[in-house]
């Protein structure tokens, strides 16, 4: 049964994540970082924009940015898989090229990526840029692989920098680690359980430990590998074959709960989207596919919204269920709806509620599996609550 429920909830992720909500722009830009000689710093670019393609618009609205470091001997090509899944959602993604030879420079490359968050906040702010007024104040840096222990070093090199998100993270020379320690932004570190490369007792975990963060998470995803967390690149695939263990799970599916997670994290922290952060919680501490720490719960207060909901809490009869379910409110809701959701955060269907505290659901439209109830009234969203649909 478990394995019928994960594999339904990873097609119906896969299903939900492909619709966009804006187009992907690509633009290559080069900097030039004062500081350290006129250090020249080329990089791609992916932004939401009003049509697909290089160095069309940019889409109406102000967008958060993510810098991204690359792994080592990786190209920024490998990670279309990351910019396909995040960009969508309303990020600039940022990925410079710098540090890919045979002798990278880690300290170079975190201060790349300090740099460039506020070399873009600068293009927001410039009336000849294309990202005029385009550019959130909010971001993250993020990395894979090398470009993951790069990105902790990145943090002490820039004040500005929100959150700190990683995908399967080396530690470097200067340690990542000893970097940790002095981190205290929200950070997200994403590791596979049979990476064999960087294997997560030795690097994602010693960084996840060593962190000051007031609020962390850690995502250990079951079966995933080291290489998988971006697209094909025939160095990382080639260093991985001479290990093990091997993935126990195919890339699209450990890219896709991976892309769950982290867009659902980077949401709540860099748009503040109090919702987002309540399916992140939801879905870390009803986890059917990976290992969870925490040293916080993100939720509606976290960010000081909404926080007045927390009276607004409901009940699922029965839970297990079969063909309907029923829900029943400490409150009476006067004009709200209730949504069902699936593992992704994605809205599957909506009933309107109207001055009563219990609703009844039919649940035979919905196949066997793990979906999310929550219910909103005002704009406010009530806690979310697990409902698993038994045949």
């Amino acid at each position: 049964m478990k394995a019928l429920i994960t594999s339904l909830v990873l097609f119906i992720c896969s299903m939900s994540v492909v619709a966009q909500t804006y187009s992907i722009g690509h633009t290559q830009l080069t900097f030039s970082d004062a500081s350290r000689g006129n250090r020249s710093i080329p990089v791609e670019v992916y932004y939401p924009a009003q049509s697909t393609g290089d160095n069309v618009p940019v889409a109406d609205g102000s967008f958060p940015v993510l810098v991204f470091g690359h792994g080592f001997l990786m190209t920024v090509d490998a990670y279309d898989v990351i910019w396909n899944s995040v960009v969508p959602e309303g990020f600039i993604m940022v990925l410079p090229t710098t540090e890919g030879s045979f002798a990278p420079s880690h300290t170079d490359f975190g201060k790349d990526l300090a740099f460039l968050v506020d070399a873009i906040k600068t293009e927001g702010l410039t009336n000849s840029s294309a990202f005029y007024e385009k550019v959130a104040p909010t971001s993250a840096v993020m990395g894979h692989s090398m470009g993951g222990g790069s990105a902790f070093l990145a943090v002490q090199y820039n004040s500005s920098i929100t959150a700190l998100a990683t995908l399967a993270a080396a530690v470097t020379n200067p340690s990542s680690v000893t970097a940790a320690a002095g981190i205290t932004i929200p950070s997200l570190t994403i590791s596979g359980k049979n990476d064999c490369v960087a294997p997560p007792a030795d690097h994602q975990l010693p960084m996840y430990n060593a962190l000051a963060s007031g609020c962390k998470s850690y995502v250990n995803i079951l079966g995933a590998s080291h290489c998988q967390f971006a697209g094909s690149s025939f160095t990382c695939s080639f260093g991985e074959a001479t290990c093990s263990p091997g993935p126990a799970i195919a890339p699209g599916q450990q890219q896709l709960t991976a892309a769950v997670y982290l867009n659902n994290w980077l949401k709540f922290y860099l748009k503040d989207a109090c919702t987002a952060g309540e399916e992140f919680q939801t879905m870390i501490s009803s986890a059917i596919s990976i290992e969870g720490q925490q040293n916080c719960a993100l939720s509606c207060t976290t960010t000081g919204q909404n926080a007045d909901t927390k009276n607004m809490g409901f009940q699922l009869l029965p839970n297990p269920a079969q063909q309907e379910v029923m829900l029943y409110s400490e409150i009476t809701w006067k004009n709200a709806e209730v949504q069902v959701l699936n593992i992704c955060g994605q809205q599957l269907a909506g009933y309107p509620i109207s001055n009563s505290n219990t609703v009844k659901l039919n649940l035979n439209q919905f196949d066997a599996g793990m979906y999310f109830i929550r219910v909103l009234e005002a704009g406010k969203m009530t806690r979310i609550k697990q409902l698993i649909v038994a045949r």
